[in-house]
């Protein structure tokens, strides 16, 4: 079926998403009348995810689209836009947003963080399992299925996703041979579920004072990090000259091609040695490390951090900061792109299980930020370095505040580390629920 949208040409979809930001940004901006009250409730961040998902729902734009020749040859598009945003302008931001950063500062924000991430892991694992009892009590044909086209076995691989990310998710559809005819189903649900649950997470930091005020929340270690980036950005504040704005590029994109590089040698390496272990259990809880994405994120983060410590971080005065959330904006439109939200209804059996497993990860991380008294940000930005991952934690951790993109980076790697080992937990946890 021909689904083309009105705009296919990407200098022209871009055109539209940055038409979309600055619409934003002009009302963000204005005090009086409608808009302040607008975005007293509903944050910019996530006007700027949802703008580019309305686009996409009334077919002016498309992430992937299908055309049909007129002697019926069928062709598959996509467009580059994500692609770009995530492999140069998402590690540009991180460099940019890291040059400023107080690293003891960040390990001082202490074991809140790490609970905070691992709990939300824990909700992925548990979460699985219990969706699948719970659906199967109302509609047991949802959940049903054999050999390779048990749903228990596509669900794996929105464990591996949730947990770890795309290497991860690739691991698990191995592991456990779900039939690559129906993985299209899960990869929706994947894409469905996590943006919904990414959206109310935006719309949950609007609303962070009130939040951490239920939660009597400690925010004194998150507030002093703020501080102190935001007293050296004060110090060493200037009006930025051309050769400011060409220096603070070439930080940026020059550690992107030494991170790209660096990834281009690193994975085929690892992928080699991770191939020559015997076990293949073993083999695919190591297989992030055959991940370009993965190695360049990391890269890129190491490289940020050892320039924190050089001159180079002087030019957080010169607004190298903002030049990254420049860049961590369009990144998020190029991810509500992706969603239609036309989608949710096209299965919804299986997102009826998406929806349950990430409430049940919802409920767990709540719960636990209540009993240690956790601020929201590390809630947040738990839940996304498991469900989103090194493209979406940074996003929401810089929400926050840019100096705190690291922390989302940082953890997002242990999702990578803990992904596949922790998703063949959920998976078997869900393949006795759907058999009980």
């Amino acid at each position: 079926m021909d689904n083309t949208p009105i705009f296919t040409d990407d200098t022209i979809v871009f055109g539209l998403l940055m038409l979309a930001l600055g619409f934003v940004f002009i009302t963000e901006s204005i005090k009086t009348g409608f808009w302040p009250k607008f975005y007293k409730i509903v944050p910019g961040l996530f006007m700027a995810y949802m703008l580019p998902a309305v686009l996409t729902t009334t077919g002016l734009i498309s992430p992937e689209w299908t055309t049909v020749s007129e002697t019926g040859v069928v062709t598959e598009h996509s467009t580059s836009l994500y692609y770009v945003a995530s492999r140069y302008l998402l590690p540009a931001a991180l460099v940019l947003m890291t040059l400023s950063i107080d690293l003891k500062a960040v390990f001082n924000l202490g074991w809140k963080a790490l609970v905070m991430f691992f709990t939300g892991t824990l909700g992925i694992v548990i979460g699985g399992p219990i969706a699948i009892l719970l659906i199967a009590a109302v509609h047991p044909e949802t959940v049903g299925g054999v050999g390779p086209d048990a749903v228990w076995r596509g669900l794996s691989t929105l464990a591996g996703s949730w947990i770890g990310g795309g290497a991860n998710q690739t691991a698990m559809l191995e592991i456990y041979g779900y039939n690559q005819a129906k993985y299209g189903g899960m990869v929706f649900v994947d894409i469905v579920v996590a943006n919904i649950w990414m959206a109310i997470i935006l719309i949950g930091i609007g609303k962070r004072n009130r939040i951490n005020k239920w939660l009597k929340a400690d925010t004194s270690s998150i507030e002093e990090l703020k501080e102190k980036v935001s007293s050296f950005s004060e110090k060493v504040k200037r009006n930025p000259s051309l050769t400011d704005i060409m220096i603070i590029g070439a930080i940026a994109f020059g550690t992107v091609s030494v991170a790209h590089f660096s990834a281009n040698y690193l994975a085929p390496l690892f992928e080699g040695i991770v191939a020559g272990i015997e076990s293949p259990t073993t083999r695919n809880i190591f297989t992030f490390l055959s991940s370009k994405f993965f190695w360049m994120i990391s890269v890129a983060t190491i490289i940020a951090i050892l320039l924190s410590n050089t001159k180079a971080k002087n030019y957080e005065g010169a607004g190298a900061s903002k030049f990254g959330s420049v860049f961590i904006y369009i990144l998020v439109a190029s991810i509500g792109m992706k969603m239609d939200l036309t989608m949710i209804f096209d299965n919804l059996g299986l997102i009826a299980i998406g929806v349950v497993w990430m409430t049940i990860h919802a409920i767990l991380l709540i719960l636990v930020a209540k009993l240690i008294k956790a601020p929201y940000f590390f809630l947040a930005v738990g839940s996304q370095a498991n469900v989103g991952g090194a493209a979406s934690a940074p996003i929401v951790a810089s929400a926050f505040h840019p100096s705190l993109a690291t922390v989302g980076v940082l953890l997002a790697v242990f999702g990578y580390a803990v992904g596949t080992i922790a998703a063949i937990g959920c998976t078997i946890l869900m393949e006795l629920a759907a058999v009980s």
